[in-house]
């Protein structure tokens, strides 16, 4: 089943998508406004209206969240991730990341300081959950998965710290993303912070056992039947497909939920592939 959108949010969404598959390229206004097949004299205003933001903060914004993202989890030199964001020199992308996060690029590839890079990017966020994707669920049945897990418990403004434990723990373990499946179990909604802290499970898809340190238990995701919806590309923040599968998949498809948390399987994600081509698979159990 397909979410429904208009010609023109439909455009507007290949915009956007056009944005986050092509960060590498030169994204001029032109060049933007012809993918969606607007005329580049009000694409601008077309742009900030549908979106929130302005065209070059909304692709500045993506390229600093990648660069981000490089340093943090996968600790890239300055250098190297400076030219990818886009700039000439490593001083020119230190003083901008600075000043939209409030640390030296160099500082938060050692110690990030997540709550003013979380509201950084909260425009960027924003934009993304007011676009139109034409989400496409079908349905699967889901085998017995046994996996490691560290669960995040608490702000979601420090996930990331739980996220580069992850990380550093599976890399010690030899369980790589290309042979050992990767998934996420939302057992509470991160938005919901009024009803106690968020637990979000941390999972690597693996048969062996470990000791028990670092946080890290062995577990199981229960199989059965599942609405399965695809995100292609960025996949940071999955409240907007969430959203699609309850609010309008769940009540026309006469399907009825099953007492397990939604979670996701992370297929392909970056940098292990381009951010474009990176693959998320949301999954609701059902009955």
């Amino acid at each position: 089943m397909t979410a429904t959108a208009s010609p023109y949010h439909e455009r507007m969404q290949r915009a956007l998508d056009h944005i986050d598959r092509h960060l590498d390229d030169d994204l001029d206004l032109a060049s933007i406004s012809a993918v969606a097949a607007f005329s580049k004299f009000h694409f601008h205003r077309q742009f900030v209206a549908t979106f929130g933001l302005p065209v070059q903060r909304y692709v500045q914004l993506a390229r600093l969240q990648r660069a981000s993202h490089r340093l943090a989890f996968h600790g890239d030199r300055v250098t190297d991730v400076a030219l990818d964001a886009g700039y000439d020199a490593p001083d020119a992308f230190a003083r901008a990341f600075r000043r939209r996060f409030g640390q030296s690029p160099s500082s938060f590839r050692s110690v990030p300081d997540w709550a003013p890079w979380r509201a950084a990017l909260l425009p960027l966020d924003h934009a993304r959950n007011r676009s139109m994707p034409n989400y496409d669920v079908t349905l699967r049945d889901f085998p017995d998965t046994r996996v490691a897990i560290l669960s995040h418990v608490g702000d979601m403004a420090s996930i990331g710290d739980t996220i580069r434990r992850f990380i550093a723990w599976r890399r010690a373990n030899r369980l790589s993303p290309a042979d050992h499946a990767t998934f996420n179990i939302f057992h509470s909604d991160p938005h919901a912070l009024a009803d106690g802290p968020v637990r979000i499970d941390l999972c690597v898809a693996t048969y062996r056992d470990f000791p028990a340190a670092d946080g890290v238990t062995i577990g199981m995701i229960p199989g059965g039947r599942c609405a399965v919806l695809r995100v292609t590309g960025h996949a940071d923040d999955l409240e907007a497909p969430a959203l699609h599968l309850y609010r309008d998949w769940l009540p026309a498809s006469g399907e009825e939920l099953r007492d397990a948390p939604l979670f996701c399987q992370r297929v392909r994600f970056y940098p292990e592939v381009a951010e474009r081509d990176a693959i998320t698979d949301l999954m609701l159990p059902l009955r």
